[in-house]
């Protein structure tokens, strides 16, 4: 079989394929519109780590082509520097350094000294993370406790407010940790990220639905109360099933004013074991902190009626193939799967374990709380009701 010639892609087309992979394509997709292998699209996509570069533009105090060629043709007439520097309206230094980099006043070419000053602004402005390397120990130092980048961005900018030297954003973070050249943050840090891929993805890439049962008797969401829905109130969960391999789950549950995060061992995802699991939880809260529960259509939670009527707590249900109507919940379980991969053996986690894994969650700043925790945020909740 004759082997395809390399592509080589134009700025155009590299522009389109990362304005693509932002919107969410997948890297097989990209690969269609140009009529060619996915691992063309890998290349090129993986070289920064999945985040696109910069666009390239010139320091607007940066002489311009048509200054170098005027240079080139005031030397041809035999001006002196200060008299081209007068002329350009630039300073003579300016003048004598363009000359000095670029073959003095007998080699100059205007279209080659332009084309060797866009080559030297390649080079990258080295990151702040390489610069401050006491930082870079203490950014590290938070990724291994599986804080995010985002959360570690916020809890500087409150620990150390009166050291802009200590202040960095939460892209700078992760850029530094998928683009390796930097050599600011080892790649094994990556691990530690809520998702642990080789390559940053798009917000908008392409989320799985589950198909969800009928629930017999379910009340609907949009009948829960309106102190719920704004959040106004404690009292008001969010739950679900977070499943490890095929045969094991723990059910996850998410205050929603708060955030905090209790975790529940469950023996099977029967109806019947999840509600059991769940009423015994339900009886070490007090009833103030307790007031209802938003589910997702599963099937565990076919026997909800039993649950209401042993608590007294309402169960409402998101709309069918709806599961971020429970948003709080939804990106909970995706910090989970830092502490609990797909495929673990869940069965094997006892509720202590469970407990100090919910703790260390509850202990990690929030953006969404002001950088507070949820932890810090309930106890206050409990206080105020005690």
């Amino acid at each position: 079989m004759k082997q395809r010639p390399r592509i080589y892609y134009s700025e155009t087309q590299r522009a389109l394929m990362w304005d693509r992979w932002r919107k969410g394509d997948t890297i097989h997709q990209i690969a269609k519109l140009f009529d060619r292998g996915h691992s063309s699209i890998q290349r090129i996509l993986s070289e920064n780590g999945g985040i696109q570069p910069p666009q390239r533009h010139r320091a607007p105090q940066a002489l311009t082509l048509a200054e170098r060629e005027e240079i080139s043709r005031s030397l041809v007439s035999g001006l002196s520097i200060r008299s081209i520097a007068a002329r350009l309206g630039r300073a003579p230094s300016t003048i004598s350094r363009e000359l000095q980099r670029n073959g003095g006043s007998q080699g100059y070419r205007a279209s080659q000294a332009d084309a060797f000053a866009w080559e030297r602004a390649r080079r990258p402005k080295v990151c702040k993370l390489v610069q401050n390397q006491t930082l870079a120990r203490v950014i590290a130092a938070k990724l291994n406790l599986q804080w995010s980048p985002e959360q570690i961005a916020g809890w500087l900018r409150h620990a150390y407010a009166v050291n802009k030297d200590y202040l960095v954003s939460h892209e700078t973070i992760y850029r530094s940790l998928y683009i390796q050249a930097r050599g600011a943050l080892k790649k094994e840090l990556l691990e530690h990220l809520r998702r642990s891929r080789t390559m940053r993805r798009s917000r908008h890439h392409t989320l799985k639905t589950e198909g969800r049962t009928n629930i017999r008797d379910a009340v609907s969401i949009s009948e829960r109360p309106a102190t719920a829905e704004d959040r106004a109130i404690p009292g008001h969960w969010e739950g679900d099933l977070l499943y490890g391999n095929a045969t094991s789950q723990i059910a996850t549950l998410v205050e929603r004013q708060s955030r905090f995060v209790m975790l529940v061992k469950v023996a099977s995802k029967d109806s019947e074991a999840v509600v059991d699991a769940l009423i015994r939880h339900a009886n070490k809260l007090p009833r103030e902190l307790y007031k209802s529960l938003t589910w997702d259509r599963g099937s565990e939670m076919a026997d909800h009626n039993r649950f209401t009527v042993a608590t007294d707590i309402e169960v409402y249900f998101c709309d069918p193939q709806h599961p971020w109507q429970r948003g709080s919940n939804e990106n909970t379980n995706g910090l989970l799967r830092q502490y609990f991969p797909k495929g673990t053996d869940l069965s094997a986690y006892s509720q202590a374990r469970l407990d100090a894994i919910a703790r260390r969650l509850n202990e990690r700043p929030r953006k969404t709380l002001d950088f507070d925790t949820p932890a810090e945020r309930f106890n206050q909740i409990v206080a105020s009701t005690g």
